[in-house]
């Protein structure tokens, strides 16, 4: 049955109360401020639990992906819990553009809305592919570069914790510090500071070096990197809370920064015109834009490498990384990005790595699962995991899977090549000195 759905109209800015799904908990934070900063009233959403998944399971069929479930059903079950005027209320939802169905989750959000009897409240399109014209988020080039700043801030963040927090000496103090800066990001945001090259330049070395103060006793722990699909990979309602089991199982997480997927769908609009034609203009686009975003990029690589810590390759070297082992026009859903990072991944010493993708999410299956071998072939050491999310799966099914993958990793680490060195107390900045002066 056809419905006619509502737009969201410039007037609505004032009136309406834009709820946010939260995919990535503190870039979508400074996001949420930049939008502030724009003039829109935003809340980002925090309600877990099996009452979301089964919201989406009510109102969208079960065949659909177990991202588009949990994104909808939070919705849902937010809209149920009576804290919101519901005339004055719309969502926000992002597009990539891409062949994957995350393009067409408006349709079935709007669908389910209208099953829900919430087809008053309009859904606006966050992306940057030109669809919903008529109801997507206006965008001029200061708003585009503040997002890109928000997203590149809380990757610096999420970061430094995660390369912080195994090894402090006082529990607490990474996240501590996580929140402090995080607190003073979101406040210059949203009075439109901050995300200038020379802000930026003169904010994340003061982050990383902030971190890098943290005391801390540097002890072999087992590394573990996270890829996969993107909501599944970041949202901790997604992965069920992956980030924090891992912790309690005393590893280092590498989490692989957000704005490599924002880099990589860039890089897609030309590689799609070189592989299959299109203009001059077409084949070069992506150029401008990562050219764009690189000033940033070097800023955050810097700022964590003065300061001891690990820092990822830079977009141009991933690409890179893929050759050989999958074509670079794989690219529905995570695409080759999903095989570069396990690669990246596993060259920087974090060789344990768990896939997360939702069950039958056929791009990451074939750019996954699918290069397990071919990587364990060009890397003997690679210690690599896939882990479906799903309804049906249960949590304590997919941590036995991972404990699994674990034990071999202690086992390795308990029997390395090369003596293991003694624990020491210092800082990360004090590593990177020492590094520096060998």
């Amino acid at each position: 049955m056809e419905f006619t759905y509502p737009r969201f109209t410039p007037d609505m800015k004032k009136t309406h109360k834009l709820l946010i799904p939260n995919m990535a908990p503190v870039q979508f934070r400074i996001l949420a401020a930049a939008m502030e900063h724009e003039g829109y009233q935003v809340e980002l959403l925090g309600n877990c639990g099996s009452q979301v998944a089964e919201q989406g399971l009510k109102y969208v069929h079960n065949d659909t992906c177990y991202p588009a479930l949990l994104v909808i059903g939070q919705f849902l079950d937010a809209l149920n819990s009576g804290k919101y005027d519901l005339d004055h209320t719309a969502l926000i939802i992002t597009q990539t553009g891409g062949g994957c169905r995350a393009s067409n989750y408006i349709f079935l959000l709007r669908k389910a809305l209208h099953k829900a009897g919430y087809g008053n409240i309009p859904v606006l399109s966050l992306n940057f592919s030109g669809l919903e014209k008529d109801s997507s988020l206006p965008m001029t080039v200061p708003f585009a570069r503040m997002l890109l700043a928000a997203i590149y801030y809380g990757d610096l963040l999420v970061s430094l914790k995660a390369q912080t927090m195994p090894y402090e000496v006082h529990g607490g103090d990474a996240a501590a510090m996580q929140d402090k800066w995080l607190n003073v990001i979101c406040d210059k945001v949203r009075a439109g500071k901050g995300y200038s090259d020379r802000e930026m330049k003169a904010a994340m070395p003061k982050i990383a070096a902030d971190f890098a103060a943290i005391p801390v006793r540097r002890t072999p722990k087992v590394k573990v990197g996270v890829v996969g699909e993107i909501y599944v990979k970041y949202s901790p309602l997604g992965n069920n809370d992956l980030e924090k089991f891992l912790a309690t199982q005393d590893c280092e997480v590498n989490l692989p920064g957000l704005m490599g997927f924002v880099q990589y769908c860039a890089y897609n609009f030309s590689e799609t015109a070189r592989l299959y034609g299109g203009s001059f203009f077409e084949m070069h686009e992506s150029a401008v834009i990562l050219k764009f975003i690189a000033g940033m990029e070097k800023t955050i690589i810097k700022a964590l490498r003065d300061n001891g810590y690990h820092a990822p390759l830079s977009f141009e070297e991933l690409t890179k990384l893929p050759d050989g082992v999958i074509g670079m026009g794989d690219k529905m859903g995570e695409g080759w990005l999903l095989t570069a990072e396990m690669i990246e991944l596993v060259r920087a010493g974090y060789e344990n790595i768990i896939c997360a993708q939702p069950f039958g999410c056929l791009p990451n299956h074939i750019c996954g699962k699918g290069m397990i071998n071919k990587i364990r072939e060009l890397y003997p050491q690679s210690n690599i995991t896939p882990i479906d999310y799903d309804p049906s799966a249960t949590r304590v099914n997919q941590e036995n899977r991972i404990k699994l993958m674990l034990a071999v990793a202690r086992e390795r680490l308990a029997s390395p090549s090369t003596p293991a060195p003694e624990s020491t107390e210092e800082t990360p900045a004090e590593v990177g000195a020492q590094t520096a002066n060998v």
